[in-house]
């Protein structure tokens, strides 16, 4: 059955103006919409303010009002007039939901996406990241989540959150979460503990592992235990243990892409935890013993402005020796297409490529492309980039690599 695209707008006109009561601060109307028409599709829960609407009640109020203009039918239907023109889309019977946080363009949601899963809520603050998420994944995130009253949001089975490592004031010393009252971190705690999620996965740079020598990560694992969440380190250890014990446990959460079939020498820190009593101990997804190389992201017939200039090359080789010269040992990163993997590409890529440089025989090297960019990360071909080629650099290197994400959520939808 083919659907009428002109229906979904005619849709969206006739409940935004139900949706302005309840829109937050720095959030735009058309997230609730999105978030509404979706709920919808997959049978989910609405976001609203409680005190002003019942959730439920408000959600057959708009099923009446869609189903008196005949656009809402029946679930199949509305279904695939939500999603049908979307090439990246939830299952019609999902498993479970969950919830992006600090969502970036996606990539942590399409993991979780494509093992069953369905989004309820997404939020991210970088506009230009907004638009290339609508572009991918039909809803538009919900901007500052400091804005956002926890009890708003839809009930989930997981919460998504990559978030910016900040540090915690050493002043109250209490470990409790209004010590982390200031920082975002606070806002993914307040989340959990009013929502009460069965599972939680925080993604974070290695060196959240030793940041401020192990204390913030201390404070972020002693908030979550304290508030009926368990994970890989036990509580007896984060109460009573050192910064290098739970350091050294820390470690064994760190994931590298090149183990998951990325060429890409990338290791980010992913804490599992699950409320107190539902499993023991999370298993990590062990390796895919998938052999990776670099020719395997390269186009075919890259553009010729990817060379970089003999004014930048040797910049490039210049800094390299002068680094060397003070032992910092940074520089370009050059790689050939049977290196078996790069450099990890950084959200500042856009500005001379100097952690992964393609050699080129007999020429400057060049940067990658942004498709390149795109499958260095295991995102899917049908994921459409930005047209600013500043911005999908920079998206692609805040991102996450899909594949490593994608065989966490196989671990946990085993569980849920």
């Amino acid at each position: 059955m083919k659907t009428d695209p002109n229906s979904l707008e005619q849709a969206k006109i006739l409940i935004e103006p139900m949706v302005l009561p309840h829109v937050p601060e720095g959030t735009e109307p058309k997230a609730l919409v999105d978030q509404w028409l979706h709920a919808l599709a997959t049978e989910s829960e609405f976001f609203c303010d409680h005190i002003k609407s019942d959730p439920k009640q408000l959600k057959t109020e708009v099923k009446l009002l869609l189903s008196e203009a005949a656009i809402f039918i029946n679930k199949e239907q509305f279904f695939e007039l939500v999603f049908d023109h979307q090439k990246l889309k939830p299952v019609i019977d999902s498993k479970f939901k969950f919830i992006d946080l600090f969502a970036g363009i996606g990539g942590v949601r399409l993991g979780f996406q494509q093992n069953d899963g369905a989004c309820v809520f997404s939020s991210e603050f970088d506009k230009h990241a907004q638009a290339t998420y609508q572009t991918n994944h039909g809803e538009l995130p919900f901007g500052d989540i400091t804005a956002i009253n926890p009890t708003h949001i839809p009930d989930h089975d997981v919460l998504l959150a990559g978030f910016p490592c900040q540090p915690f004031s050493h002043a109250g010393l209490k470990l409790g979460i209004e010590d982390t009252r200031g920082t975002l971190f606070h806002n993914i705690a307040r989340i959990i503990e009013e929502k009460q999620p069965k599972f939680a996965l925080l993604e974070n740079v290695k060196g959240l592992v030793s940041h401020d020598k192990g204390y913030t990560l201390k404070v972020i694992l002693k908030t979550l235990t304290d508030i009926g969440y368990s994970c890989n380190i036990s509580k007896e250890l984060i109460e009573h243990g050192t910064a290098k014990q739970i350091q050294i446990e820390a470690k064994k959460m760190v994931m590298r892409s090149v183990d998951f079939g990325v060429p890409q020498n990338r290791q980010r820190i992913y804490i599992i935890l699950w409320k107190d009593g539902l499993i023991e101990q999370f298993q990590y997804p062990k390796p895919s013993g998938k052999d990776t190389k670099v020719a395997d992201i390269l186009e075919s017939e890259p553009c010729e402005k990817l060379t970089i200039s003999d004014k930048l090359w040797a910049g490039h080789k210049r800094r390299k020796i002068e680094n060397k010269a003070k032992g910092k040992g940074f520089g370009y990163g050059l790689v050939s297409p049977e290196s078996e993997y790069t450099n990890t590409i950084s959200a500042r890529y856009y500005k001379d490529g100097s952690e992964i440089l393609l050699d080129q025989e007999g020429r400057n090297p060049r940067k990658i492309s942004p498709r390149e960019a795109a499958r260095l990360q295991g995102f899917p071909e049908e994921f459409a980039f930005s047209a600013s080629k500043t911005q999908a650099y920079k998206q692609f290197g805040n991102s996450v690599s899909v594949p490593v994400i994608d065989a966490l959520a196989k671990e946990i939808k085993k569980i849920i």
